[in-house]
């Protein structure tokens, strides 16, 4: 229910000055915490200094200044405890002392994917020379070795400090990995083969995590067990006990494409399910004097066990955080505004982490719930329904319209995607889903009894095969998706505009949110618009940092062709092309290797030249058998890969990271217009017709 006036909601008003603290911390990362520290206490005093002499010195006549006291001593805490929470502020942080070897301790669950062991290390010491120093700080720890697949939580390992810092974005559209390590304070990396680590026997790190992630395992090995299919055991995994380590990419997609990607992730619906199954099973504790008290505690015992259990994601911890408050509240008969609940939940997470203001899930967590306290109510009252079962089905579709409604442009400006069919898929899956929690759990708790644990797990596995069948149906039907939604920061700010406002239209019934709306969404066009046209008619080259492979992309407005000797099913390929691809909005294009010979109307190549628009390029590799450049042959780039030989040339040389650095140094030497694209950001060339 939307509230008339602030006073309703005060921890929600008191929460962003504290979350504009933490924003300035995270980008002002080399405060001193000293500052903002003492600036929160000082301003802590001067409000208990206002608050004991209010009448003497008649502050009753200046209230606001009350509220400025406390508005920015929660300002200079966000940006405090932001900067404290920073581990390079630490000064023993393990990349400041240089170190020869690191000894630490696996404080998250490994995963094996492609063979290769990922996990997070907590650096507790540093060796350099014959001195042991005390360290700290995350690693990001990758082992491509058979031995590594065994290890768990807590062990401990020691290796050689040849770590490095995660690459930045090399190429229009990539990930920034970089950016998504630092917003979970890892900073550092390394890659491990055999032999290159030593593993402790002593164990360090919380037991009560390792408990839970032991018996995760147990749990996920039950299923194993019990079902036959591997990607339904995947799913299981993930929907009830939080596992995505066996997801395969094709499952993903679907469960994305269909705006049900939720659905994978251990969140408030969970733990509601698990909360209504609780509060049905210990109902009868009411009976007794003690009996309301008891249920509490058992279920929110419960509640945090499931919480630890799926790996305390933030979602999980927000709604686990959140019943608690509410089954607090109604233990003692207490009123409480949801929204309130909603803000106490985030203060405290983000008091802990403070970087979990920059997680997506965190972000779509807390959004969608806001949504479905404040807009579904709105939503539901649009229609009303005699009959009950159309009433219910009514219900379903006004909380998957507000939870989708006010995330959506934040999904779009961080997936590009919209699913069209999303209000049909959340319905149709509802009920198995709920069967799933339901069948999952019962087969969880349950002794492993033969026929009965058999059962379980055939209705969990159809009920799974028979979610995955009808979404793959969804996803592949006509106009399923929209995609190429790239937004810029203002774009989607007007957008989630634009929906509050409506909202609160139909809400308020007044003219000016209508009239503030359409203004928002006039720029909003504009800009789109905008971005469209320059997309639309720009003819550019990209020349992409793919490493050790070949990466070329031109562009002819919405048309494109691609150079590469990677196959567009290549993982490479997914993670560095098709973003350039998706966000230079080229929707048709072609792929072709740097041998093949290209006959179109914007671009022609034969052998090693090719011609694009008012641009030439001589592609040279190691194999070219040119030995000398025709004076009339004459070029704007010449594109060198695989220590290919150049001839004495003023034409600008681009080189590619198959070229050794013993070559690339002695192109530095000898030419003097090149670009490096090893290490370095792919190159932009425009072209004209």
């Amino acid at each position: 229910m939307l509230a008339n006036h602030k006073g309703e909601i005060p921890v929600v008003i008191l929460l962003l000055p504290f979350i504009a603290g933490i924003i300035i911390g995270v980008n002002f990362a080399g405060i001193n915490v000293i500052y903002p520290g003492a600036i929160f206490a000082g301003l802590t005093i001067l409000f208990f200094l206002f608050n004991v002499k209010y009448n003497r010195f008649g502050l009753y006549k200046a209230s606001w200044i009350g509220g400025l006291l406390i508005n920015l001593s929660l300002l200079a805490l966000g940006c405090t405890v932001a900067v404290q929470n920073n581990e390079l502020n630490s000064n023993i942080h393990f990349s400041k002392q240089q170190p020869q070897l690191i000894l630490g301790y696996i404080n998250s669950e490994p995963q094996t994917k492609n063979d290769i062991t990922r996990f997070t290390l907590n650096v507790t010491g540093t060796k350099k020379g014959n001195r042991l120093s005390e360290a700290n700080g995350n690693l990001l720890v990758s082992i491509k070795d058979a031995k590594a697949h065994n290890l768990t939580y807590g062990q401990q390992l020691v290796f050689a400090a040849n770590y490095s810092t995660p690459a930045p974005p090399y190429n229009p559209g990539e990930f920034n990995y970089k950016r998504y390590l630092a917003n979970k304070n890892i900073y550092c990396q390394i890659f491990l083969y055999p032999g290159q680590y030593a593993l402790l026997n002593q164990t360090k790190g919380n037991k009560l995590v390792a408990a839970a992630l032991n018996m995760r395992q147990v749990l996920i090995k039950k299923l194993q067990a019990n079902i036959r299919d591997t990607n339904a055991v995947a799913v299981a995994s993930t929907l009830i006990l939080g596992y995505k380590a066996d997801l395969s990419d094709d499952i993903l997609q679907a469960y994305s494409k269909t705006g049900t990607i939720h659905i994978l992730s251990v969140s408030g619906g969970h733990v509601a399910i698990i909360y209504l199954m609780l509060s049905w099973l210990l109902g009868f504790l009411n009976r007794f004097k003690y009996g309301r008290l008891i249920r509490a505690i058992c279920i929110l015992l419960l509640i945090w066990a499931y919480a630890v259990l799926t790996g305390l994601s933030p979602a999980a911890c927000r709604a686990a955080l959140m019943l608690s408050l509410i089954v607090t509240g109604k233990t003692y008969s207490r009123y409480i505004n949801t929204l309130n609940l909603l803000a106490v939940s985030a203060f405290v997470l983000l008091m802990y982490d403070p970087l979990l203001l920059y997680d997506v899930g965190f972000q779509l967590s807390y959004l969608a719930v806001a949504g479905l306290v404040i807009f579904q109510p709105i939503i539901y009252k649009w229609f009303s329904f005699d009959n009950k079962w159309i009433s219910n089905i009514w219900l379903a579709c006004s909380v998957s319209l507000a939870a989708t409604a006010i995330t959506f442009p934040l999904s779009a400006y961080y997936f590009h995607q919209f699913p069209v069919y999303f209000l049909l898929s959340n319905l149709i899956i509802a009920i198995p889903v709920t069967v799933i929690l339901y069948a999952g759990i019962l087969l969880l708790l349950l002794p492993q009894i033969a026929w009965v644990s058999q059962a379980l797990g055939f209705l969990l596995e159809q009920c799974i095969l028979f979610t995955n069948k009808t979404l793959g149906f969804i996803e592949h039907a006509s106009f399923a998706s929209v995609s190429g939604l790239w937004l810029t920061a203002a774009e989607y700010l007007l957008l989630f505009a634009v929906v509050v406002l409506l909202f609160y239209l139909a809400f308020s019934k007044k003219s000016w949110p209508l009239k503030a709306a359409l203004i928002y969404m006039l720029f909003f066009s504009l800009s789109f618009s905008y971005h469209k046209y320059k997309a639309d008619n720009n003819r550019s080259i990209v020349f992409l940092n793919m490493r050790k492979n070949i990466g070329i992309i031109f562009k002819d407005g919405r048309r494109g062709v691609v150079i590469s000797n990677l196959p567009p099913t290549d993982k490479n390929f997914k993670y560095s092309v098709q973003p350039c691809l998706d966000s230079m909005q080229i929707a048709d294009y072609k792929v072709y290797t740097p041998a093949a010979n290209i006959t179109l109307p914007y671009l022609i190549k034969r052998g090693e030249l090719l011609q694009f628009g008012n641009k030439k390029i001589l592609l040279l590799n190691r194999s070219s058998k040119i030995e000398s450049i025709p004076p009339n042959l004459k070029s704007d780039y010449i594109y060198l890969t695989d220590n290919g030989y150049i001839p004495e040339t003023k034409t600008p040389i681009i080189t590619d990271g198959s070229n050794s650095n013993k070559h690339i140094e002695m192109i530095k030497n000898t030419f003097s217009h090149y670009y490096i694209l090893k290490r370095n950001k792919s190159l932009i060339v425009q072209s004209k017709r």
